[in-house]
């Protein structure tokens, strides 16, 4: 009986625990923003597509983040150039819980 007690106080505790709400939202900045687009785009893109569309830029659009790569290739004189054809990673995210609304890569 101790034991079903125990577990019972144990499941009510787990299950009714405490929740965090932040004051203002989960991605109060550009930053953050980046931050959690690329590591949401890594795993799906790999991490040598990311790295090469970085920097990613952030902007605010209502209550969602979009956040998007530079587009970058060689300039064939060992430098980099934006002036290229090819597509980038994107991602909207909900500002006020970080949820990931599109994830998106063109070509």
């Amino acid at each position: 009986m101790r034991i079903f007690v125990s577990g019972c106080i144990f499941l009510a505790i787990t299950l009714g625990g405490n929740q965090f709400v932040a004051k203002n939202s989960f991605v109060p900045d550009a930053d953050t923003a980046v931050r959690v687009a690329e590591a949401v785009l890594t795993p799906v893109f790999g991490k040598k597509q990311i790295e090469s569309e970085r920097p990613f830029t952030a902007q605010l659009e209502g209550e969602k983040w979009i956040v998007s790569g530079t587009l970058s290739c060689p300039d064939g004189k060992g430098r980099r150039t934006t002036s290229c054809v090819g597509g980038v990673a994107g991602v909207e995210i909900s500002k006020s819980d970080a949820r990931i609304l599109s994830m998106t890569h063109g070509k």
